[in-house]
């Protein structure tokens, strides 16, 4: 065997025995009977459950914020260094075959017409942002759906870019947190909000804040009940470095407090028990 297909046979492997590690082929037909439940606390953290809300676009940021987990949606030709997740679920959608409004399906490359922050204001009380809000409203279930195979394609995406030394390591952190009570809702909501942390993009000053960065910074807790507090006080640490790091522009600090509001939700919310 060449060096080569050796690493690949290898990597290959580990990938084979973390999946097997965290109950990978069971994982999807449990967790599927909580989307739902994890859709409505992301819509609440995002939203405070108004449907008013399911259409933003917040003061200082350069892309309109959609649906319940506040999908990132840019304007046409004004990308940025944040993960556009809104076109991928529209996508979603229309694999599960819905319909989307006629307005969307006439947009060249499904780019937001408005091109800022104003013009939208202008236009927030029109029939297609009216049309926008009934129609996330309706598909709050799939929106989760979407959620949940987003981080279940985030762990290939971690694993593939640490360290060989660091990979048995990370996945021991993602068992004890699977295995925790509330741990599908921390890892689904702080990928959501937060990203994976794969993306070179997603930097300040050469340090992300996503999934893998609060991985790396958690300790491997001693007993199954501790993960979630662990996980937190991690992902608290991660946020403040984010915040430190920032550009003073975009004076991300006026946001801190209510995303370590957000991280505390996973040790206080009420497990939920699927029937």
């Amino acid at each position: 065997m060449g060096a080569r297909a050796a690493k690949t046979f290898w990597h290959l492997l580990i990938l084979l025995v973390i999946y097997q590690k965290i109950g990978y082929s069971d994982f999807s037909q449990v967790a599927l009977t909580e989307t739902g439940w994890i859709g409505d606390l992301i819509f609440n953290n995002e939203c405070s459950r108004e449907e008013s809300c399911l259409v933003a676009w917040n003061e200082g940021e350069d892309f309109l914020s959609l649906g319940i987990g506040h999908f990132i949606w840019y304007p046409k030709l004004k990308g940025g260094p944040f993960h556009e997740s809104f076109p991928e679920l529209l996508l979603f959608l229309e694999t599960k075959g819905v319909e989307l409004p006629a307005w969307i399906r006439a947009l060249p490359d499904k780019q937001a017409p408005w091109a800022n922050r104003e013009e939208f204001m202008n236009d927030r009380n029109g029939d297609n942002v009216k049309t926008l809000i009934s129609f996330l409203a309706e598909t709050k279930d799939l929106q989760a759906e979407f959620m949940l195979e987003r981080f279940k394609a985030s762990i290939p995406k971690i694993l593939s870019i640490v360290p060989k030394s660091e990979k048995i390591e990370i996945q021991k952190k993602i068992s004890s947190l699977t295995d925790s009570q509330n741990g599908l809702y921390t890892l689904i909501d702080y990928v959501n909000f937060n990203g994976e942390g794969t993306l070179e993009s997603e930097r300040y000053q050469n340090q992300g804040w996503g999934l893998l960065q609060v991985l790396q910074e958690m300790k491997i807790p001693n007993a199954e009940k501790d993960a979630i507090g662990e996980f937190v006080r991690a992902a608290e640490a991660i946020l403040d470095r984010r915040v430190t790091n920032s550009p003073p522009e975009r004076n991300e600090e006026r946001w801190l407090a209510g995303w370590k509001i957000r991280v505390h939700t996973y040790l206080s919310v009420q497990h939920h028990v699927a029937q």
